[in-house]
Parts: structure tokens; C-alpha cells; sequence
């Protein structure tokens, strides 16, 4: 049998994790529809429904390594699924077997759900490793948030210098957004449940047996049994893809962070460095930012799986055309990509380089002028909020013009020496005393943090 964990041995390794890949992989697909039929048919024998000496047999063929993975792709490539020639594979290798028992395979059901209950069971797999490496990213970050609270470094609005801020809230804000995140999955992951509804979503196949014997499937597959079959309500999948597509924007944005701030320019954080990473084929000065490249990447490319699977989301009647065959790749290529960005990301936080000298450094590129706010603030208590503005206005034009510090020209306007004294213009030009509520709000986000810790372990 041919066993396949990465589709592309080039590539892969770069976007995704192996257990990713494992979880997604042709086998594991196959060994999920086939966990699916052997508890099919003990919840079946354990109602009644059929013999239960004919279990056994059904069991001992759901195997994945006993069949050929290319020749049942050749076979769906003709039936429209895979479920259809597993089941008929299956059905043969039990029959070799006991032939009574080969009579009871895949009773009363219907290949989507062969299909969507194998893939919650991959989905489940999957999201434990995510949620492992993003609890190991959120402490990383957790740690950041705390170190370097009083770690002043500039705030940038439109790609320009802002404020003072600290590097431990912009760390903080990175890990708030990726609590949503984990919740949101969570909530997403709650949802996905047992498949199980026959030809048309009635079970009519199964009589009255039909309720007890999902009952029974669904604690076999410890899969949550929902209200109703969902073969045409695709908005578990849509859900947890939506989630995911935000997850990337979150990484995304902690790698568009980091690449701007390990600019040589800006050298403020890096990626860890190790032999081999970051290289460039020619020039063996350079540092490249790997990681956030593919944190990047990954942001780029999610938004376009996310959208063809909304736009799976609308399907026909009991059963769709075309909707449901559009998840099949398009679900686990999104998650395979997450799972990649997320480990990325775990990685550069756990041995992110922080320059906390750079940072102060780049406080002082505008001699001052970044404090040009709290000047304003503390001089309009004196004179007025627009008076102390147009003050301040003129003397940062006559900082930026002659390239002295603002403090300076300030200290030669005899009525702002007057109204905040020398010691006072002083205190106005040292950034830590400008971070307002950074250290509280830092709290905040380790208190939730801490919390979400709790409620998970």
C-alpha cells in the first residue's frame, strides 16, 4: 500500500507540521472512514440491528494498511467519492473472511457519512496539535508581555513614529488577539459532530432502530450527536474554516510586526538564528525573517480557501452537488497551513531576540519630537489645549528645520519654562513617563490569559 504524508516533500516541511499532515493524509483519511464502519457495527450490533458475532470480521478488515490507497483514487475517480469503493473493498475483505459478516458492512448508511464523520475524526486530531503549539505561543507571549512591560520602544501609526509605547504591550495585544482566537476554535471544535443520516437524512434504511443505533455510533466514535443529520448544512465546516481564516490574520500579523522590526534600519527583534536559516544563496551577511515569511504567506492564501468554502456553505436539498465535494481539499489545505503559521510563530516567540537598547535608540530619531504630545498636554494645562498646540507645533517645525532636540527649543521659550520648569520639561522627555495605561492594560491580557489557562487544563 502506498503510504503518503507530505504531498510535496519540497515544500511541505516549510508550511505545514507532520502532524498536520498525518492527520490529513490519504491513510488517515481512509482509516477514519474505516473507524466509522467498525463502529458502525458494533453500535448496530449492540441495538440489535445486526448479529454481533458478525462484528468481529468488520473490525479485523478496517485496517487502512490492507488496501491500496492508488487503486481505490482510481476507482473514486469513477464512482464521485472515495466512500463508494471503500465500502466495496471493505465488503470483499470480510467476505474473504466470513461471508455472513460481509453482508452487514456499511448497513443503513450512506457514503457522506462515511466521509464527514472521518473527516471529525481528522479535524479532532488536528486540533489538538494546533491548540498545543497555540497554548505554547500564548505563554510565549505571555512571557514577553511581562519581561519587557517597562521596555519602551515606539509606537508606529501609518508605518510612522507615534508615541512611546512598551514592547510588552504590543506582545500583549498580540496574545489578546490570539485568546479570541482559541476561543473561537473552541467554540468552532464543540460544534463538529456525529454524520449519520442515511440515503436522505431519515434512516428510514434502519426502522424505528434508527435514533438508538446514532446514539450508540456516536458514543463509539465519542463524537457529539447532533438534533439531526447536517449533510447539506455545512455550516460546522464553514464555521471552524472561518475561525481558522482569522487565526491567520492573527499570525499574520504578529510576522508583518516582526519583519518590519528586524529591518536593519529598525533592528529592534529577530527570528532565532540557527546554521542554515534565514541564508541567502549569495549574500552570507543576510538574516532573512523565515518565519515570518511564511506567517505572511499563509495570511495571503487562507482568505481564498476560507472563501471557497463559504461559498460551499449553499447546497441542494438533502444532499449537494458540487458544495460538498469543493471541502475535500481545499478544508485540510487550510488547516495543513495554519498548523505550519502557528508553528512558525511558536517558534520565533519562544526564541524571539529582543534589542532593548535599539528600541530606546529609535525613541530619540526625532530628537524628541515623539514627546511633542505630552508637552502639548501638560503645557495646556497652563495655557489652553489649542494655544499649547500651536506652540508646540512651532517650535517641533523649528526642531525638524535647524535638526536640534525639541527639548532644547523649548527651553528657549521663556513662558514654557515658566509654566512647566526646566525639571518639568525634563520629566515630559522620558518616555517611559508617556505609556499611559500600557502596564495595565498588560495585566489585563495576562489576567485572561491566566483564566483561559485554567479553564483549559
Amino acid at each position: 500500500m502506498t503510504v503518503l504524508r507530505h504531498a510535496d516533500p519540497l515544500l511541505d516541511p516549510l508550511f505545514t507540521t507532520d502532524a498536520a499532515a498525518d492527520a490529513f493524509s490519504p491513510t488517515a483519511r481512509l482509516q477514519g472512514m474505516l473507524e466509522f464502519e467498525a463502529a458502525l457495527a458494533r453500535a448496530e450490533a449492540a441495538v440489535g440491528v445486526i448479529p454481533a458475532h458478525t462484528v468481529p470480521a468488520i473490525e479485523a478488515a478496517c485496517k487502512a494498511h490492507l488496501y491500496d490507497l492508488d487503486a481505490l483514487g482510481a476507482e473514486a475517480a469513477l464512482a464521485g467519492n472515495t466512500a463508494i469503493p471503500m465500502v466495496r473493498h471493505l465488503t470483499r475483505a470480510v467476505k474473504a473472511a466470513d461471508e455472513e459478516s460481509s453482508r452487514y458492512v456499511h448497513w443503513g448508511a450512506t457514503s457522506q457519512d462515511a466521509m464527514d464523520s472521518s473527516l471529525m475524526l481528522q479535524l479532532r486530531r488536528f486540533l489538538d496539535g494546533l491548540d498545543a503549539d497555540l497554548a505554547a505561543l500564548a505563554d510565549g507571549l505571555a512571557d514577553l508581555a511581562d519581561r519587557h512591560r517597562a521596555t519602551p520602544m515606539v509606537a508606529r501609526t501609518w508605518l510612522q513614529h507615534a508615541l512611546p509605547t512598551t514592547f510588552g504591550l504590543k506582545a500583549a495585544g498580540w496574545l489578546d488577539a490570539l485568546g479570541r482566537d482559541r476561543q473561537r476554535i473552541a467554540a468552532a471544535r464543540g460544534r463538529l459532530a456525529l454524520q449519520f443520516g442515511g440515503a436522505a437524512g431519515t434512516l428510514a434504511a434502519l426502522g424505528d432502530a434508527g435514533p438508538a443505533v446514532a446514539e450508540a455510533l456516536a458514543k463509539e466514535l465519542d463524537l457529539p450527536l447532533p438534533a439531526l443529520p447536517w449533510h447539506a448544512s455545512r455550516d460546522r465546516i464553514t464555521e471552524l474554516a472561518s475561525t481558522l481564516g482569522i487565526l491567520a490574520g492573527t499570525l499574520g500579523t504578529l510576522g508583518r510586526d516582526i519583519s518590519l522590526m528586524m529591518q536593519m534600519e529598525v533592528a529592534e527583534t529577530f527570528e532565532p538564528s540557527a546554521p542554515g536559516r534565514g541564508g541567502s544563496s549569495t549574500m552570507p551577511h543576510k538574516r532573512n525573517p523565515v518565519s515570518c515569511a511564511v506567517l505572511l504567506s499563509t495570511a495571503i492564501r487562507a482568505p481564498a480557501l476560507v472563501g471557497g468554502l463559504l461559498a460551499a456553505q449553499v447546497q441542494e436539498h438533502e444532499r449537494g452537488l458540487g458544495g460538498w465535494h469543493a471541502e475535500w481539499q481545499a478544508l485540510p489545505d487550510l488547516c495543513r497551513l495554519v498548523a505550519g503559521a502557528a508553528r512558525h510563530a511558536r517558534e520565533t516567540i519562544a526564541g524571539l531576540t529582543v534589542d532593548a537598547e535599539r528600541m530606546r535608540a529609535n525613541l530619540d530619531l526625532t530628537r524628541g519630537l515623539i514627546l511633542a504630545e505630552a508637552v502639548t498636554m501638560a503645557l495646556g494645562e497652563r495655557m489652553g489645549r489649542m494655544a499649547a498646540h500651536s506652540r508646540v507645533a512651532d517650535a517641533s517645525r523649528l526642531a525638524s528645520s535647524t535638526g536640534r532636540p525639541l527639548r532644547d527649543v523649548l527651553a528657549e521659550d521663556a513662558e514654557v519654562v515658566q509654566a512647566l520648569g526646566m525639571d518639568g520639561l525634563d520629566r515630559l522627555f522620558d518616555p517611559l513617563r508617556y505609556t499611559g495605561a500600557a502596564s495595565h492594560f498588560i495585566d489585563r491580557v495576562l489576567a485572561l490569559h491566566r483564566q483561559q489557562q485554567r479553564q483549559q487544563n
